[in-house]
């Protein structure tokens, strides 16, 4: 028996070094069984669309959202615009109106992730294929609420000034024991310089 396979795109892909950024909401299912599904269904509208604006106000392509994560893509050459992005979700999921209104709090975990990766139009959609993509799901799963988690290439080469590297983490599954995580944080002093590492 023949197997069905889909056919390839009919525009050639395109292979590119890349920024992936995969911000996740925390909690969410229990913000499902807390709130009335009207409520909850706008609140996810609108952190998702807050998230979608302020990634492409900072120059990413937005690849996915589902439900309560958005996946976006920057040029490497970029990553220090994904970072911080990724970075200021935290702060506008807190201020979001409707979560002040509901009188629910919002946190966001995020990971980023740099390297080589295929982009393409599937279903009418840019995506990407590659290994930071998976590798930003899993810095973004492995953070703690609140928390930004870059990998290695990231904190060396594309945090912007005065972000430091707050932390080493222990190697993340699946990606072989010279992949690390690392924590970032927005400058507390504005104009800062330099990036630290601890």
């Amino acid at each position: 028996m023949a197997e069905l396979l889909l056919p390839l795109p009919a525009r050639a892909s395109e292979h590119q070094s890349a920024c992936l950024v995969m911000a996740d909401l925390v909690g969410s299912t229990l913000l499902a069984h807390r709130l009335p599904l009207e409520n909850y269904a706008a609140l996810m509208a609108e952190f998702v669309q807050v998230l979608i604006l302020s990634f492409e106000a900072r120059g990413g392509q937005v690849l996915q959202h589902q439900g309560d994560a958005v996946l976006a893509l920057w040029p490497a050459p970029r990553s220090g615009q994904g970072v911080r992005a990724a970075l200021e979700t935290h702060e506008r999921a807190a201020r979001l109106g409707l979560a002040g209104v509901l009188g629910v709090q919002l946190q966001v975990r995020a990971g980023v992730a740099v390297g080589p990766v295929i982009t393409g139009m599937v279903g009418g959609q840019l995506s990407a294929y590659g290994l930071p993509v998976n590798y930003a799901r899993r810095l973004c799963d492995a953070a703690a609420p609140g928390e930004t988690l870059v990998c290695e290439g990231v904190a060396q080469q594309s945090c912007p000034a005065g972000m430091p590297v707050a932390r080493l983490l222990p190697p993340l599954r699946g990606f072989g024991p010279e992949s690390r995580a690392y924590t970032v944080t927005l400058p507390q002093t504005p104009g800062a310089d330099g990036m630290k590492t601890g």
